[in-house]
């Protein structure tokens, strides 16, 4: 993205949106005229009407800092460090969703799929992997389709990349997140098979992620948990991704585990 002005940063969201101006004044309770001489820099926007307008563009806290600072205004969402004291009830919520869904593998995530904290859950899929791949910041999707990483494992590659593609797709659709474009396009560059995004079965419910594992196969399906009400750019961009039994064998090779 190499617009610069507020107005050209809110028009690029409205597009992203795929929203008119019509659309877009009427959800925020504004002319369209106003909003046109918004995004043409013929009118100045107050503070509060640039964030109600972010507000219903679904504009990430972090991309709504830079719309503030180019219209001349500090930024409103902090973004401290996950290590900060100001943060410790974060760390400690989100440390209790990870053990708490042990023994099924989960790992909190940013919005760059960057690792930033696992369970012992996890020491299951992770088995095998170059450590090389850990180097800080480890990334999630690395580690899950790189060559030395779990791909070798994974039944359905070719199924799972077009899984992980698409949302990857929907995330940079989302966010614009320069660091997730460039993932996504080295990601695309390590073979794994034509990248199937076929119909689903009649009984499919989602798309498993079928692991060899010790001569088995494993089946899970996964979920993301993510904050409510987010009120920093540190947390909003955090999720939980958990890996829950997608049969009988899983379950029960998981919970049979000793702990």
């Amino acid at each position: 993205m190499t617009t610069q002005t507020a107005g050209d940063l809110l028009r690029h969201w409205r597009l992203e949106r795929r929203l008119s101006q019509l659309e877009l004044a009427g959800r925020a309770e504004t002319s369209t005229r106003h909003l046109s001489f918004i995004e043409t820099g013929r009118a100045t926007p107050s503070r509060t009407m640039l964030v109600h307008l972010c507000e219903q563009l679904e504009v990430p806290l972090r991309e709504r800092n830079r719309l503030l600072l180019a219209a001349g205004y500090a930024p409103v969402y902090g973004e401290p460090s996950l290590d900060s004291l100001a943060m410790a009830p974060v760390r400690d919520a989100m440390r209790q969703l990870l053990v708490g869904l042990e023994p099924f593998p989960a790992l909190a995530i940013d919005q760059n799929w960057n690792i930033v904290d696992v369970n012992a859950g996890m020491a299951l899929m992770l088995e095998g992997i170059d450590p090389a791949l850990f180097t800080a910041p480890a990334n999630a999707l690395r580690l899950s389709l790189h060559p030395d990483g779990m791909a070798g494992r994974i039944i359905n590659l070719a199924e799972w990349r077009g899984h992980l593609f698409e949302r990857m797709t929907r995330g940079i659709e989302a966010t614009g997140s320069p660091e997730l474009i460039a993932l996504l396009a080295e990601l695309r560059e390590y073979p794994g098979g034509e990248i199937e995004l076929s119909l689903p079965a009649p009984d499919q419910v989602v798309v498993p992620l079928r692991l060899r594992h010790d001569g088995q196969e494993l089946s899970f399906i996964s979920a993301t948990t993510v904050f409510g009400t987010p009120m920093n750019v540190t947390v909003a961009e955090l999720a939980i991704e958990s890996f829950y039994p997608a049969d009988v064998a899983t379950k029960k090779l998981l919970t049979s585990a000793p702990s």
